[in-house]
Protein backbone atom coordinates (compact mmCIF):
# COMPACT_ATOMS: atom_id res chain seq x y z
CA UNK A 1 0.00 0.00 0.00
CA UNK A 2 1.10 3.54 -1.12
CA UNK A 3 -0.17 7.15 -0.84
CA UNK A 4 -1.64 6.88 -4.47
CA UNK A 5 -3.30 3.41 -3.98
CA UNK A 6 -4.63 4.43 -0.91
CA UNK A 7 -5.79 8.12 -2.14
CA UNK A 8 -7.51 6.38 -5.17
CA UNK A 9 -9.51 3.71 -3.36
CA UNK A 10 -10.61 6.69 -1.40
CA UNK A 11 -11.35 8.26 -4.26
CA UNK A 12 -13.10 5.94 -5.73
CA UNK A 13 -14.57 4.82 -2.58
CA UNK A 14 -16.19 8.75 -2.58
CA UNK A 15 -17.45 8.68 -5.56
CA UNK A 16 -19.80 5.67 -4.89
CA UNK A 17 -20.74 7.62 -1.53
CA UNK A 18 -22.07 10.93 -3.81
CA UNK A 19 -23.66 8.94 -6.00
CA UNK A 20 -25.79 6.50 -2.88
CA UNK A 21 -26.11 10.62 -1.27
CA UNK A 22 -28.07 11.28 -4.53
CA UNK A 23 -30.18 8.58 -4.62
CA UNK A 24 -30.66 8.47 -1.30
CA UNK A 25 -31.26 11.77 0.09
CA UNK A 26 -32.92 13.68 -3.20
CA UNK A 27 -34.47 10.20 -4.05
CA UNK A 28 -33.42 10.91 -7.54
CA UNK A 29 -31.09 9.03 -10.46
CA UNK A 30 -31.56 11.32 -13.17
CA UNK A 31 -28.14 11.87 -15.19
CA UNK A 32 -27.01 8.51 -13.85
CA UNK A 33 -26.67 5.93 -16.82
CA UNK A 34 -28.13 2.62 -15.57
CA UNK A 35 -26.50 0.92 -18.48
CA UNK A 36 -22.68 2.08 -16.82
CA UNK A 37 -24.29 0.63 -13.49
CA UNK A 38 -24.94 -2.68 -14.82
CA UNK A 39 -21.76 -2.99 -16.15
CA UNK A 40 -19.54 -2.24 -13.21
CA UNK A 41 -22.06 -4.39 -11.68
CA UNK A 42 -20.55 -7.15 -13.99
CA UNK A 43 -16.91 -5.74 -13.22
CA UNK A 44 -17.35 -6.30 -9.29
CA UNK A 45 -18.78 -9.33 -9.80
CA UNK A 46 -16.54 -11.00 -12.15
CA UNK A 47 -12.80 -9.74 -10.46
CA UNK A 48 -14.12 -10.22 -6.67
CA UNK A 49 -14.61 -14.27 -7.43
CA UNK A 50 -11.51 -14.86 -4.61
CA UNK A 51 -13.70 -12.84 -1.97
CA UNK A 52 -14.79 -16.02 -0.07
CA UNK A 53 -11.57 -18.05 -1.29
CA UNK A 54 -8.20 -15.92 -0.55
CA UNK A 55 -7.99 -13.64 1.83
CA UNK A 56 -5.57 -10.75 1.68
CA UNK A 57 -6.35 -8.12 4.58
CA UNK A 58 -9.42 -6.75 6.21
CA UNK A 59 -9.03 -3.92 4.32
CA UNK A 60 -9.29 -6.01 1.30
CA UNK A 61 -12.21 -7.66 2.15
CA UNK A 62 -14.25 -4.49 3.04
CA UNK A 63 -13.47 -3.07 -0.15
CA UNK A 64 -14.66 -5.72 -2.20
CA UNK A 65 -18.05 -6.29 -0.21
CA UNK A 66 -18.33 -2.46 -0.49
CA UNK A 67 -18.00 -2.23 -4.21
CA UNK A 68 -19.63 -5.17 -4.76
CA UNK A 69 -22.89 -4.63 -2.45
CA UNK A 70 -23.17 -0.95 -3.60
CA UNK A 71 -23.23 -1.72 -7.55
CA UNK A 72 -25.52 -4.11 -7.29
CA UNK A 73 -27.95 -1.80 -4.80
CA UNK A 74 -27.91 0.80 -7.44
CA UNK A 75 -28.97 -1.14 -9.56
CA UNK A 76 -31.67 -2.13 -7.88
CA UNK A 77 -32.56 1.54 -7.39
CA UNK A 78 -33.14 2.33 -10.99
CA UNK A 79 -34.40 -0.22 -11.64
CA UNK A 80 -37.08 -1.08 -8.88
CA UNK A 81 -37.40 1.77 -6.38
CA UNK A 82 -40.58 3.37 -6.42
CA UNK A 83 -40.00 6.50 -5.96
CA UNK A 84 -36.08 6.45 -7.53
CA UNK A 85 -36.91 4.91 -11.07
CA UNK A 86 -39.45 7.38 -11.85
CA UNK A 87 -36.46 10.16 -12.66
CA UNK A 88 -34.76 7.13 -14.60
CA UNK A 89 -34.98 8.53 -18.29
CA UNK A 90 -34.90 5.76 -20.23
CA UNK A 91 -35.45 7.53 -23.79
CA UNK A 92 -31.86 9.03 -23.60
CA UNK A 93 -29.53 5.77 -21.61
CA UNK A 94 -29.96 4.13 -25.03
CA UNK A 95 -26.50 3.35 -25.38
CA UNK A 96 -26.44 -0.69 -26.22
CA UNK A 97 -24.10 -1.52 -23.84
CA UNK A 98 -24.29 -5.15 -24.15
CA UNK A 99 -22.22 -4.66 -27.27
CA UNK A 100 -19.20 -4.52 -25.71
CA UNK A 101 -19.69 -6.81 -22.99
CA UNK A 102 -18.76 -9.64 -25.49
CA UNK A 103 -15.58 -7.93 -27.60
CA UNK A 104 -14.11 -7.74 -23.55
CA UNK A 105 -14.57 -11.42 -23.09
CA UNK A 106 -13.01 -12.34 -26.27
CA UNK A 107 -9.99 -10.13 -25.95
CA UNK A 108 -9.56 -11.96 -22.29
CA UNK A 109 -9.89 -14.90 -23.40
CA UNK A 110 -7.15 -14.03 -25.77
CA UNK A 111 -5.12 -11.73 -24.02
CA UNK A 112 -4.34 -13.08 -20.55
CA UNK A 113 -1.90 -13.74 -17.36
CA UNK A 114 -3.23 -17.04 -17.20
CA UNK A 115 -5.51 -19.46 -18.95
CA UNK A 116 -7.72 -20.38 -15.66
CA UNK A 117 -10.96 -19.19 -15.30
CA UNK A 118 -10.27 -16.75 -12.60
CA UNK A 119 -7.46 -14.79 -14.46
CA UNK A 120 -9.66 -14.72 -17.19
CA UNK A 121 -12.36 -13.32 -16.33
CA UNK A 122 -9.93 -10.73 -13.92
CA UNK A 123 -8.61 -9.87 -17.43
CA UNK A 124 -12.42 -9.57 -18.89
CA UNK A 125 -12.91 -7.41 -15.79
CA UNK A 126 -10.06 -5.08 -16.21
CA UNK A 127 -11.23 -4.87 -20.31
CA UNK A 128 -14.62 -4.06 -19.40
CA UNK A 129 -14.11 -1.83 -17.05
CA UNK A 130 -12.04 0.39 -19.30
CA UNK A 131 -15.13 0.96 -21.02
CA UNK A 132 -17.58 0.89 -18.25
CA UNK A 133 -18.31 4.91 -18.73
CA UNK A 134 -19.13 5.00 -21.89
CA UNK A 135 -22.98 4.68 -21.57
CA UNK A 136 -22.51 7.22 -18.86
CA UNK A 137 -20.14 10.10 -20.72
CA UNK A 138 -22.82 9.36 -24.00
CA UNK A 139 -25.75 9.86 -21.42
CA UNK A 140 -24.23 13.05 -19.79
CA UNK A 141 -23.48 14.24 -23.46
CA UNK A 142 -27.46 14.33 -24.07
CA UNK A 143 -28.49 15.77 -21.79
CA UNK A 144 -26.25 18.53 -21.75
CA UNK A 145 -26.82 20.39 -18.37
CA UNK A 146 -25.53 18.24 -15.57
CA UNK A 147 -26.01 18.20 -11.73
CA UNK A 148 -23.52 18.99 -8.96
CA UNK A 149 -23.81 15.28 -7.66
CA UNK A 150 -23.68 13.46 -10.88
CA UNK A 151 -20.78 15.40 -12.03
CA UNK A 152 -18.42 14.94 -8.64
CA UNK A 153 -19.71 11.46 -9.27
CA UNK A 154 -18.37 11.33 -12.73
CA UNK A 155 -14.98 13.36 -12.07
CA UNK A 156 -14.14 11.28 -8.57
CA UNK A 157 -14.61 7.78 -10.96
CA UNK A 158 -12.05 9.17 -13.16
CA UNK A 159 -9.75 10.58 -10.51
CA UNK A 160 -9.30 7.18 -8.87
CA UNK A 161 -7.91 5.78 -12.07
CA UNK A 162 -5.96 8.59 -12.90
CA UNK A 163 -4.32 8.26 -9.53
CA UNK A 164 -3.90 4.51 -10.22
CA UNK A 165 -1.67 5.06 -12.58
CA UNK A 166 0.22 7.45 -10.81
CA UNK A 167 -0.07 3.82 -8.21
CA UNK A 168 1.65 2.18 -10.81
CA UNK A 169 4.16 3.93 -11.76
CA UNK A 170 5.55 4.32 -8.16
CA UNK A 171 4.98 1.05 -7.66
CA UNK A 172 7.61 0.39 -11.58
CA UNK A 173 10.09 2.82 -9.86
CA UNK A 174 9.90 0.78 -5.82
CA UNK A 175 8.93 -2.72 -6.55
CA UNK A 176 11.50 -5.05 -8.95
CA UNK A 177 9.50 -7.19 -11.59
CA UNK A 178 6.50 -5.03 -11.10
CA UNK A 179 5.20 -4.89 -14.64
CA UNK A 180 1.24 -5.44 -15.52
CA UNK A 181 0.68 -4.66 -19.06
CA UNK A 182 -2.91 -5.50 -18.95
CA UNK A 183 -3.75 -3.51 -15.94
CA UNK A 184 -1.42 -0.88 -17.02
CA UNK A 185 -3.03 -0.54 -20.79
CA UNK A 186 -6.62 -0.41 -19.75
CA UNK A 187 -6.07 1.94 -17.01
CA UNK A 188 -4.83 4.46 -19.58
CA UNK A 189 -7.56 4.00 -21.81
CA UNK A 190 -9.93 4.30 -19.30
CA UNK A 191 -8.32 7.62 -18.33
CA UNK A 192 -8.45 8.89 -21.39
CA UNK A 193 -11.98 8.37 -22.20
CA UNK A 194 -12.32 11.09 -19.39
CA UNK A 195 -9.46 13.72 -20.82
CA UNK A 196 -12.99 15.43 -22.59
CA UNK A 197 -14.92 15.35 -19.16
CA UNK A 198 -11.91 16.77 -16.93
CA UNK A 199 -11.50 19.48 -19.58
CA UNK A 200 -15.15 20.79 -19.44
CA UNK A 201 -15.06 19.60 -15.71
CA UNK A 202 -12.08 22.57 -14.96
CA UNK A 203 -13.33 24.69 -16.84
CA UNK A 204 -16.83 25.09 -15.01
CA UNK A 205 -15.25 25.43 -12.10
CA UNK A 206 -12.30 27.90 -13.49
CA UNK A 207 -15.75 29.82 -14.72
CA UNK A 208 -18.06 29.67 -11.79
CA UNK A 209 -20.55 28.56 -13.70
CA UNK A 210 -23.08 24.94 -14.54
CA UNK A 211 -21.15 21.73 -16.40
CA UNK A 212 -22.23 21.36 -19.81
CA UNK A 213 -20.93 18.93 -22.24
CA UNK A 214 -20.98 19.46 -26.11
CA UNK A 215 -23.90 17.79 -28.20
Amino acid sequence: MNIFRLAGDLTHLASVLVLLLKIHTIKSCAGISLKTQELYAIVFATRYLDLFTTYISLYNTLMKLIFLGSSFSIVWYIRKHKIVRRSYDKDQDTFRHYFIVLPCFVLALIIHEKFTVREVLWAFSLYLEAVAILPQLVLLQRTRNIDNLTGQYVFLLGAYRALYILNWIYRYFTEPHFVHWITWISGLVQTLLYADFFYYYFQSMKNNGKLQLPA
